[in-house]
């Protein structure tokens, strides 16, 4: 039988991540996919620069725009 795309290892880490989240874990202790590109940076709450989240979840356009977030860099987690 095929696998869909949301079977398999993917979806199991995004259901883990899920998870933490609801068990209110700070986003930066989760784990970090590789290859998938963070966006880092600080914020009134936290002037130290941190992750932010995913840049395929996170504006950060609207982020720096609103005054939410500064100093932001979006680094792609290495690869093996």
């Amino acid at each position: 039988m095929p696998r869909g795309y949301e079977e398999g290892p993917v979806a199991e880490e995004a259901e883990a991540r899920r998870d933490a989240l609801a068990r209110g874990e700070p986003l930066e202790a989760l784990p970090h996919p590789r290859g998938r590109r963070a966006v880092y940076g600080s914020t009134d709450d936290k002037p130290e620069k941190h992750f932010l989240g995913w840049a395929d979840e996170v504006d950060q356009d609207e982020l720096f725009e609103s005054g939410r977030a500064w100093g932001i860099t979006v680094l792609r987690e290495r690869e093996d």
